[in-house]
């Protein structure tokens, strides 16, 4: 039992794989015009061949070897036309369509006309042709079909009258319309199935990259609302080891022997890295909790010139000279002050870590149009090319102790402003980084 249903099974399977073959051919017939330059080959000759076994009277007796051989030669040219030149393959076809039909005819004048059997190669040309080209052409074949066959009654007596070349008419144009319009209705469905597939292929993979990118949003949300979590508690006993090695140091200091000497240069080596730690809790606490930004009307321009005053001395004390230039075309515009002071202060700080060995730093307004352009520019060793595309990416960092969020940060900020914000190397040393702000900003800003 068990054998002879794997013996339906395989029998079952051969015919879907059959099925698959046949569908495949029809599919491939429409989309590869080749295939159907061979079918229409082999059933123009085979036809030929097929109706030369058909006795004809004494004069009218033909070469039908060498007819066939170079009537399948010709149709090897039309394959080789097709297979070089695939884009003139409609006009190919067309052309060898009024091709076979003149053929037809001169072999319907050289066997008898009206007696002869070839008229009969109408029939498989017009409806092949009707499949490919469509119903219209199909007709046009059949009437054109129709008019060589009476013509060749004419030229060739004795006249059969005008049924025959009608009933040749009606016999190729019947079946002809009927597959014609098969062919464009299975067309059309197939295409209308092929777009709708390719929609739900881009759906489906849209699905998917939406379902990894949740997954990860998810992720990262957990991980964001630990790591918050954890900075808020951390920030507690920075605050006690801040306080307790200040009040350590208040009491050391009273003593001035030698030793007491190297508790203070290790109490304050402690606090300096406390410092550090309690700034960057703070960086990712401004990022995890980014502010909803006020706009109010202030100046540009006097927001860059306090910015270089305030960090003028600690850039005095590195050895670094600091330059502003404000464009006094510089209009007030809607910013919030802090936000964007942050934004900008974030970039100073960059400048300044990047002309650790002495430099120059450059804050500069430039009125442009309908915008407002904020850039600091310092003279350092300028962005290696594998950072640059890097460079804004969420904890991303080429610092021992960055936290890759400050220049996130300066982005969110800039971003909320409605603007952007873009960095260059310059050409001859250091690095520009320019935060755009509309004078206007868009309504969803």
């Amino acid at each position: 039992m068990i054998g002879r249903n794997a013996i339906v099974g395989e029998e079952m399977a051969a015919t879907v794989v059959e099925r698959k073959q046949w569908h495949a051919s029809f599919r491939l017939l429409e989309r590869d015009e080749r295939v159907f330059a061979v079918l229409l080959a082999v059933v123009m000759v085979g036809g030929l061949t097929a109706l030369g076994l058909f006795p004809l009277r004494p004069r009218h007796r033909i070469d039908l070897y060498w007819l066939v051989f170079w009537f399948a030669a010709y149709k090897v040219g039309i394959f080789a036309l097709v297979t070089v030149n695939p884009r003139a393959t409609g006009t190919y076809f067309v052309g060898a369509l009024a091709i076979d039909l003149l053929l037809v005819f001169v072999l319907l004048c050289l066997t008898g006309g009206g007696d002869s059997v070839f008229y009969l190669l109408f029939f498989p040309l017009v409806v092949v042709n009707a499949y490919y080209f469509g119903p219209w052409v199909g007709l046009g074949a059949t009437v054109v079909a129709g008019g060589l066959y009476a013509l060749s009654t004419v030229l060739v007596p004795p006249w059969v009258g005008w049924t025959p070349p009608l009933i040749v008419a009606a016999l190729a144009g019947l079946p002809a319309m009927t597959l014609g319009l098969v062919a464009d209705r299975e067309r059309r469905a197939r295409g209308e199935v092929e777009r709708l597939n390719d929609e739900l292929t881009g759906t489906l993979s849209r699905l998917q990259t939406a379902q990894r990118e949740l997954v990860v949003a998810e992720r990262m949300a957990t991980v964001g609302r630990l790591s918050l979590r954890i900075a808020h508690e951390v920030r507690n006993p920075i605050s006690a080891i801040e306080l307790n090695a200040q009040m350590l140091e208040d009491i050391v200091r009273e003593h001035s022997d030698a030793e007491m000497k190297d508790a203070v240069a290790l109490i304050t080596a402690i606090r300096d890295q406390v410092t550090t730690l309690d700034a960057l809790t703070e960086e990712y606490l401004a990022f995890a909790r980014f502010p909803r930004p006020h706009f109010e009307e202030e100046s540009v321009n006097h927001l860059v010139q306090e910015l270089a005053e305030f960090i003028r001395p600690v850039a005095t004390h590195q050895g670094l000279t600091v330059r502003v230039e404000v464009d006094p075309k510089v209009p007030v515009m809607e910013i919030d002050r802090g936000l964007l002071r942050q934004a900008v202060l974030n970039l100073v700080k960059n400048g300044l870590e990047a002309l650790s060995s002495g430099g120059e730093l450059t804050i500069a307004s430039r009125f442009d149009g309908d915008a407002v352009e904020i850039a600091v520019s310092d003279t350092g060793a300028g962005i290696p090319v594998d950072v640059g595309p890097r460079l804004f990416e969420q904890f991303f960092t080429t610092k021992p102790q960055g936290t890759g969020l400050g220049l996130s940060i300066t982005r969110q900020i800039a971003e909320e402003h409605g603007g952007e914000i873009r960095w260059a190397n310059r050409r001859d040393h250091g690095a520009t980084f320019t935060i755009r702000l509309p004078i206007k900003r868009p309504a969803h800003a």
